[in-house]
């Protein structure tokens, strides 16, 4: 069985990190490049950094701030945020990402998916899909949360992995920011329906989320921010945690 990975996330606005709930009410958390050094030295598997207003923006992701991310920690860096084309791809790997993380693009143009993992390979690829439970189901929003698709959750994480998508970013915006959990229900359904890696966000409050994500959301990944940025947990103190609870994770 793989370790699960625990991932601090870096959503980033006019080039500071931030934190919101439910993807609105953004407030500083503190300086990038200082947050991922940081992160690396207390054990985190990986690490994400989401350009959060680029897409809504129209503008490219920040390309120099990924460089400089990059030339200071050595582990598996993800980097997403107003990646609309292969050449921006390119772009982001070139600077230093080892994974692109593609979400309202991908939605929008699936077979660049499929582009993606051809030319790139399905290693790279992560798309990210943001949902929200209505009614009886988890719909898909666009535009950092902006923007309600009419296409499910699971529907359209099968059409993404069977297009190339080498793992999946799963987002609740129910739980975003509230740190009362994350949605296991959801994250349990995806991931016994797909056979690439699911990365759960949103809700981490407590190490006991991450053990129930893990357990009973069956997720490969856990990615959390403000818990870790406001030093609420530390991913030392998480992981060792998880070690006792007999939950495989790196040490």
């Amino acid at each position: 069985m793989l370790c699960k990975r625990i991932i601090p996330c870096l959503d980033i606005k006019d080039g500071r990190t931030v934190k919101g709930i439910h993807f609105e009410e953004l407030r500083d958390a503190g300086d990038a490049i200082e947050l991922a050094v940081r992160y690396c030295k207390e054990g985190a598997d990986e690490l994400v950094f989401l350009d959060i207003t680029a897409t809504n923006d129209k503008r490219k992701t920040l390309s120099e701030l990924v460089t400089k991310i990059a030339s200071k920690i050595n582990i598996p860096f993800t980097v997403g945020g107003g990646v609309s084309s292969l050449e921006d791809v390119s772009a982001l790997l070139k600077a230093g990402a080892d994974k692109v993380a593609i979400n309202t693009a991908a939605f929008k143009n699936p077979q660049l998916i499929y582009e993606m993992a051809h030319r790139f390979g399905s290693q790279c690829v992560v798309v990210g899909i943001d949902i929200k439970f209505e009614g009886a189901e988890w719909y898909v929003y666009l535009n950092g949360g902006r923007i309600k698709t009419e296409k499910t959750a699971l529907a359209w994480t099968k059409e993404a992995v069977a297009l190339g998508a080498g793992e999946i970013l799963l987002t609740s915006m129910d739980s975003d920011g509230t740190k009362d959990g994350f949605s296991n229900d959801i994250t349990k359904l995806i991931s016994e329906n797909v056979n690439v890696p699911v990365i759960a966000s949103g809700g981490a409050g407590t190490i006991k989320h991450f053990e129930d994500v893990f357990t009973l959301g069956k997720a490969d990944a856990a990615l959390a921010a403000s818990v870790f940025h406001y030093n609420e947990i530390h991913i030392d103190d998480l992981k060792k945690e998880l070690k006792r609870k007999n939950i495989k994770v790196r040490l």
